[in-house]
């Protein structure tokens, strides 16, 4: 794996987060070196004045936040690991943090921006609620400039740009990416809530999903498949690991009536949207008990903290597939069991968590499955 990105007189030491001693993947892609060689060629610093700054959104993992360390700059994420991965980076290549702030996409966005630079994300909800924000913020000699893989690049994607921005167009591609010019010329901005509810009806329930919510349209049939199959038990702190907007924990509230439920999750608006649901569809009683927590994963847990632990692990982390985050979870949720504390996951079946979870806890069962899903549970031994 290559960490030393050399480009435009500059070498960055960069690493992906969380850290894997078999990483065969790069901290940057071609997208990031695509916006960066641009930037250097057509001297865009010159257009900044000394009370304007960059803003950079959707980093991955710091590799712009890093390049562009000489100048004032907010660098925008919904991830609690791409924010902690840019520090990380910053930190390692002995970058100052005096010119930067790093704030998560709820946080309210800087008005004084001369130049954006975005990664273009892979859900158009997520990036129509970017362009929103933005929308508020720039002005005509605002420079908007996006870099994606070419794949990720569509019309709609080119139609959002034209909607909330103005006249946009693309570049060649190279190296597989290509860049998105938008000139700020749009004068009717649609009147649009990216956020979106849809019901639960076993549960009479109405879910609020932000923009960058994993299933943010309908309730994850996954999901649902734990949600009708949770342990009998007399659980009293159970962790929804990895909770979205948070249906599985709040079908655990009902389930376990008396049991405090924490909520995790790595990215800011699922945390709120499992907060907003939580307090808009239970008593105050169970809702002011609940923990909601950005994290990655359960660092920084202490032992025993739980006795039951549910999780729809993810299999893929930015657009890459890949089970480092599963492993992380399952590792972590058996550090964090008390004595005979349960994890109970649901899974695809062609993934291999069963025999993931019984080299980490020595055991695993299948509690049921369909022609697309397992339900597996591990039990925390002596």
């Amino acid at each position: 794996m290559n960490e030393l990105l050399t480009i435009s007189d500059q070498n960055l030491i960069l690493h992906r987060h969380p850290r894997n001693k078999r990483e065969t993947l790069q901290a940057w892609d071609s997208a990031d070196e695509y916006l960066i060689n641009y930037f250097k060629e057509n001297k865009l610093e010159k257009q900044l004045s000394d009370n304007q700054q960059i803003l950079i959104i959707n980093d991955d993992f710091g590799a712009l936040t890093c390049f562009f360390h000489a100048f004032s700059r907010t660098t925008i994420t919904d991830s609690y690991l791409t924010l902690n991965s840019i520090k990380l980076n910053l930190s390692r290549n002995n970058c100052t943090t005096d010119n930067v702030h790093i704030n998560n996409s709820l946080e309210t966005f800087p008005k004084n921006v001369k130049i954006i630079l975005i990664k273009i994300p892979k859900k158009l909800a997520y990036l129509e609620f970017l362009l929103q924000q933005l929308s508020t913020i720039i002005s005509a000699d605002t420079i908007v400039i996006a870099a994606a893989k070419v794949t990720m690049i569509h019309n709609s994607t080119l139609a959002l740009f034209e909607q909330y921005i103005g006249t946009t167009k693309t570049s060649l591609a190279k190296k597989k990416s290509r860049l998105v010019f938008s000139v700020v010329d749009q004068k009717h901005i649609p009147e649009k809530k990216v956020a979106i509810t849809w019901a639960v009806e076993k549960y009479q329930w109405k879910i609020h999903n932000h923009a960058n919510v994993f299933s943010r349209a309908h309730l994850d049939i996954g999901g649902r498949y734990l949600m009708d199959n949770l342990p009998k038990g007399n659980f009293k702190k159970v962790i929804d690991l990895g909770c979205g907007n948070g249906v599985v924990g709040m079908a655990a509230a009902i389930t376990y009536p008396e049991a405090q439920i924490t909520f995790i999750d790595e990215s800011y608006m699922a945390i709120d949207s499992a907060r907003i649901n939580m307090f808009k569809n239970f008593d105050e009683q169970q809702s002011d008990i609940a923990r909601f927590v950005v994290n990655n994963s359960l660092v920084g847990f202490k032992a025993n903290c739980a006795d039951l632990i549910l999780c729809n692990p993810p299999f893929h982390q930015q657009q890459v597939i890949t089970d480092n985050i599963a492993w992380g979870m399952f590792n972590d949720a058996h550090f964090c069991l008390a004595d005979h504390g349960e994890l109970v996951i649901v899974g695809n079946r062609h993934l291999d968590y069963q025999n993931k979870l019984a080299r980490i806890f020595g055991n695993c069962q299948l509690v049921t499955e369909n022609k697309k899903f397992v339900i597996l549970r591990a039990i925390k031994k002596d």
